[in-house]
């Protein structure tokens, strides 16, 4: 269930609404062209779906160091933490570098709807996380101009900063969660090397 978080301005959502029925039908298309019929891919997708709406359902929430609060204000691991809790029912790590040690590896040209991406904005590996959500974009919670937000995996910045993406919500990896719902990182103990980038905020 997507819900409208708490202090949001009304003006916010009616600026992004375009943006989310445009990644809502985004996401709708690439399930019908990706994913074979079949009931565990059918609530892959919709579990997917989910994570997006539910996701770009915080647009606007402020920043907030150690945040993990629709309420109160997220970082960027408290955000992605608390979308996968209520969405997807998945107990993560507190921290980005922990998120990056689960799930499936993705490289940039497979990434889809609901894929969480990583990059280096602290002069190391996997010191930040988001969301993405289709057409090269992805949601995060940025220190810098403080609210979640939706930006494009191409821009200047994001592209030369970017480590890496995996996937958490897969039908061919039933072994990715136990039956808690906790996820395991027997899959990916340890990241790959990350690729080079300098520091930033």
């Amino acid at each position: 269930m997507v819900c409208v978080s708490f202090g949001v301005p009304m003006r916010l959502w009616i600026t992004h609404f375009g943006q989310l029925l445009r990644v809502g039908v985004s996401l709708l298309l690439a399930g019908l062209a990706f994913l074979p019929a079949g009931p565990t891919r059918a609530h892959q997708t919709a579990l997917a779906a989910d994570v997006v709406l539910t996701a770009l359902s915080h647009l606007g929430v402020p920043y907030r160091f150690g945040g993990s609060d629709p309420r109160r204000g997220f970082d960027c691991s408290g955000l992605v933490r608390h979308v996968f809790q209520q969405a997807a029912a998945l107990d993560m790590p507190r921290s980005a570098e922990d998120m990056a040690g689960l799930g499936l590896r993705l490289d940039r040209a497979e990434l889809a709807p609901g894929d969480l991406v990583f990059f280096n904005t602290r002069g190391r590996a996997y010191s930040h996380v988001g969301i993405y959500v289709g057409e090269g974009r992805f949601v995060h919670a940025p220190a810098r101009r403080g609210q979640v937000r939706v930006e494009a995996m191409e821009s200047g910045y994001w592209r030369a900063r970017f480590n890496g993406a995996r996937r958490l919500l897969t039908a061919d990896r039933p072994d990715l969660t136990d039956a808690s719902g906790q996820l395991s990182a027997a899959i990916a103990p340890s990241p790959p090397p990350p690729e080079s980038a300098s520091a930033g905020p």
